[in-house]
């Protein structure tokens, strides 16, 4: 299903904070805090020359997170970042004078981390993130994981030595019980979504992301003519349609944000024309993108700022994993979650369907921007759908 944003809110200006928050100087801070991550490196900017002949548009880059700092994902960018924000929020108010991210692992600082403890909830990646973050800064982290959070992906989330609650029900119910146990024990809360008097923090986490399009738009040889975007909460898709507006203005690319068809929230709060809770379904392979209730901040952002919005169906996200795993010519081969060849699956239904591309002008001079937002977190799922292992896949390719 396709939906053109029909929002009377479509194209207005962004609300002062969002421009605050997703301004270029503050994804510059975002970087200049990664040159102290270990093993921090940019993710590569794939050219997929035969994919992009094979959908007929001219030219199809993906960004491929798949190798985000260790743990697969562009969340890595995002709960971690935040988690080292808050500390040294928490510091500078402790030791009287503002504290620069070069002390995070002085004694004084070390000393005060101790004290802190974060809690999220999670489908998998976020949980690992905030978990990264705590165990660097020598925080401690609670991550409360629901019913369908597989166990490679709970125990991804352990190895950062994190506590891990398991709550009976859905991400929803794990976003509540997450709530309500941090704010009964006094724990900071480090979400991806974002609620009524909740804001601050679910931006630290979108702001963490914008370092990563910067990388995109040092790479890319054009500026993007069209973005497709998977969602789940709506917070990257928010954070890339934001950036765009305050890098290009009136020049932005067409932005298109992807959903599964079994759980839709912003495609349905596009319908509605307001941020609409819809109801739980059958569970999607796109587990990360799982999410029945749109973040606020990223729903305020995307009715202005996105052009369309769009659902995909399961063997729609495994066909684009496929494709990426197996390319023609000599595109390389690219291991991409359920939900990270979302995107790309967005992009393959709107153009074998002429009134989606006629909509959104698709065409032989289309640029498209894809990111692929995680490489195989589950990779006994990821073997069972593609037909093999991601070792097998990038050995292929070699």
């Amino acid at each position: 299903m396709f939906l053109s944003n029909a929002s009377p809110s479509h194209n207005h200006p962004l609300d002062p904070a969002d421009v605050a928050t997703l301004a270029r100087e503050q994804a510059n801070e975002v970087e200049l805090f990664l040159t102290f991550r270990e093993n921090h490196k940019p993710t590569p900017l794939q050219s997929l020359p035969a994919l992009a002949r094979e959908l007929g548009v001219g030219t199809v880059h993906i960004k491929d997170e798949s190798y985000r700092l260790g743990l697969g994902s562009f969340k890595a960018l995002g709960g971690s970042y935040a988690v080292v924000r808050l500390l040294l929020e928490m510091a500078s108010s402790k030791l009287g004078r503002a504290v620069d991210i070069s002390e995070i692992g002085t004694p004084a600082v070390r000393d005060i981390a101790r004290d802190l403890t974060v809690g999220c909830a999670t489908d998998g990646n976020h949980g690992r993130s905030v978990a990264a973050g705590a165990q660097m800064v020598g925080a401690k982290a609670v991550i409360f994981v629901h019913s369908g959070v597989t166990d490679e992906r709970v125990a991804a989330i352990s190895r950062f030595g994190a506590e891990i609650v398991r709550v009976t029900g859905t991400y929803d119910d794990s976003v509540a019980v997450a709530d309500q146990t941090c704010r009964d024990n006094g724990w900071i809360v480090v979400s991806d979504t974002s609620w009524p008097g909740y804001e601050r923090i679910p931006g630290l986490v979108m702001q963490g992301y914008t370092a990563m399009l910067n990388e995109i738009l040092r790479d890319m040889p054009d500026r993007p003519s069209h973005v497709f975007i998977q969602a789940g909460v709506g917070g990257l898709a928010a954070a890339v349609a934001g950036y765009f507006e305050i890098v290009f203005g009136k020049d932005r690319p067409t932005f298109v944000v992807v959903e599964p068809e079994r759980a839709a929230c912003l495609y349905e709060s596009a319908v509605a024309g307001h941020p609409t809770k819809i109801a739980h379904g059958e569970p999607t392979i796109m587990a990360m993108l799982e999410c029945y209730e749109p973040s606020l901040v990223a729903w305020r952002i995307l009715s202005r700022k996105a052009d369309g919005f769009m659902t995909v169906g399961e063997d729609d996200a495994a066909e684009a994993m496929r494709r990426l795993a197996r390319p023609l010519d000599r595109d390389p081969a690219i291991v991409a979650g359920e939900s990270g060849a979302a995107g790309l699956a967005g992009l393959r239904v709107a153009t074998r369907d002429k009134a989606i591309r006629d909509k959104l002008g698709l065409g032989p001079a289309s640029r498209v921007l894809l990111i692929n937002t995680e490489g195989a977190t589950d990779q006994a799922r990821y073997t069972e759908i593609v037909g093999s292992s991601p070792a097998t896949v990038l050995q292929s390719a070699a």
